[in-house]
């Protein structure tokens, strides 16, 4: 699997950081993680099949998470790449993910459920593993952000598996659902002092590492405060036991 960062950042406008949504190549197929506004032309720019894209996660419902999927589907369905295009998309989150989508088209009757390939709306429930592409299996997680929030762990064919926390406060059972993976993508909004209980600042983030013990982290969703600190320094003061990567646009890993 190859895991690429489309967005390390958030809604607020940054020169480096764009925001979230994250590219992942399997072995028989792609899957991108949360769709912002600026992922769906991140996907262009990093030379990927966009046009043959087999699925989206959709983790919440603010928009620099879901607010490029309307505007993705705009383009699907009238561009000259997908016309010919027979498998179907298929994109999946939180109850109430099909009314919000239909609330988005709705808005100016723009057909997008109206694509000239199939399209799957697939509304998942907690704790419940699913297949999110044919040799990837899913399971997703409730988090403290949003009503709808959700986490999810891939594992692939190979026994490889990735965690995507999203936005999400601290939360054990997080840690649990990451209990060892061979890479967690974990949001780590704020440095310190952070203003919201709902999301995580450097010190909760490595407390979920510290009991996750995931192989490798890359943190995300990091707001421009971050620009002013020193990562390396500031996370080895906790002694990681793991690598720590900060993310940046158009960094990719491989899990192999």
């Amino acid at each position: 699997m190859k895991f690429t960062v489309l967005g390390s950042g958030t809604s607020v406008p940054h020169p480096k950081r764009s925001s979230s949504g994250f590219w992942l190549e399997t072995s028989d197929g792609s899957l991108l993680l949360d769709c912002s506004a600026s992922a769906v032309h991140r996907t262009a720019q990093e030379k990927f099949d966009w046009a043959n894209l087999d699925a989206i996660w959709i983790s919440h419902f603010h928009l620099d998470h879901i607010g490029g999927l309307p505007a993705f589907l705009f383009g699907t369905k009238y561009a000259p790449e997908t016309q010919a295009r027979e498998k179907p998309l298929k994109i999946f989150g939180a109850k109430g993910l099909r009314k919000l989508i239909e609330k988005f088209d709705a808005a100016n009757e723009y057909n997008l459920l109206k694509q000239p390939f199939p399209m799957e709306i697939i509304e998942v429930e907690p704790l419940e593993k699913f297949a999110i592409l044919e040799s990837v299996e899913a399971v997703a997680l409730d988090t403290p952000h949003t009503p709808e929030s959700l986490a999810i762990h891939l594992r692939d064919e190979t026994d490889k598996t990735i965690v995507y926390s999203a936005d999400t406060g601290y939360a054990k059972t997080l840690g649990t659902l990451a209990r060892g993976v061979d890479l967690l993508v974990l949001e780590c909004s704020f440095f310190v002092d952070k203003p919201v209980e709902t999301h995580l600042e450097l010190a909760d983030a490595m407390r979920l590492v510290r009991y996750a013990k995931p192989k490798r982290v890359v943190l995300v969703h990091l707001y421009p405060e971050w620009d002013a600190v020193d990562f390396a320094k500031e996370v080895r003061k906790f002694s990681p036991p793991c690598e720590i990567i900060e993310a940046r646009d158009g960094l990719q890993l491989e899990i192999t």
